[in-house]
């Protein structure tokens, strides 16, 4: 028996591997129907801009029974809208052929230890550069995430090409794609182009479309804000044939984060972790 037992191959362990990926998070209002029908404006707009997305609801601003829960589902199911969680509400209320109950996030604060002490002056963590430069263009199927700062583009962004950053963008040519901005909650985040042909602006979760831009912008210097809950844009001072951009540091165009790239998507994640990937 001792023979037979030592010849017997040991089995491996289960390889784990951790990524990070960037979800749209959807958050429903009542009633249902309007919210839908908003859902519905929204991709007659940009159609396609959903497809083979993850998106997260967030049902905390609704109380839906189990069966208001499906129905919802389905709804977003029958839009092509991949749904890859839920957050926001109880556990019991999913069934088992739900998406799975997701927390946390970008927002949730774990404590170190639970034993109080003194307070202390905080002290910044030690972090990389918070900017990200790119001094090629962006072209046409490209998707470039850059969700720990800045990202600025020293040429265009072309259309069907989308820029994502956790901060400000600056784009020193054409922006003809799509531009998101502070994806973490940077509500302070600005977009700065000096040719606005923007298919899509978005800035902590609020967004112009194409159709949303003043005619009278379009091919001008611009800058995209915020006041409150709506995207303000607006043409960039001139001096002297030159636009200028305020917030626009000179440290931001001098860090160039090493990127994880899959050249058959098109797609370009820089980051500080080296165990970041993208397939």
């Amino acid at each position: 028996m001792e023979a037979v037992a030592a010849a017997r191959p040991q089995r491996q362990m289960v390889r784990l591997r951790g990524r990070s990926y960037v979800a749209f998070v959807f958050v429903p209002t009542v009633p249902i129907v309007d919210w839908l029908q908003d859902v519905d404006a929204t991709i007659a707009r940009s159609p396609g801009f959903f497809v083979a997305r993850p998106v997260v609801v967030d049902l905390s601003s609704v109380d839906l029974s189990q069966s208001g829960i499906i129905h919802l589902l389905s709804s977003l199911r029958e839009r092509q809208i991949r749904v890859l969680g839920v957050e926001g509400v109880a556990e019991d209320r999913l069934s088992d052929t739900m998406p799975p109950l997701l927390s946390g996030g970008r927002h949730c604060v774990v404590e170190p230890t639970p034993v109080p002490r003194k307070p202390e002056p905080e002290k910044p963590e030690p972090r990389g550069p918070s900017s990200l430069l790119l001094d090629s263009p962006v072209r046409s199927g490209q998707t470039v995430i850059f969700p720990d700062g800045d990202v600025t583009v020293l040429g265009s962004v072309g259309s069907g090409a989308e820029v994502v950053a956790g901060g400000s963008i600056h784009i020193y040519g054409a922006l003809r794609g799509r531009a998101m901005a502070g994806v973490n909650g940077h509500i302070n985040a600005r977009i700065f182009c000096n040719r606005i042909e923007a298919e899509l602006l978005a800035i902590d979760g609020f967004y112009k479309t194409a159709e949303d831009i003043d005619e009278s912008l379009r091919g001008r210097p611009a800058q995209a804000w915020l006041e409150g809950s709506v995207m303000q844009i607006a043409a960039l001072n001139q001096w002297r044939g030159r636009w200028r951009c305020p917030d626009l540091c000179v440290s931001s165009l001098r860090a160039i984060f090493k990127c994880r790239t899959n050249p058959s998507k098109g797609v370009f994640f820089y980051g500080q972790s080296s165990g970041r990937d993208i397939r």
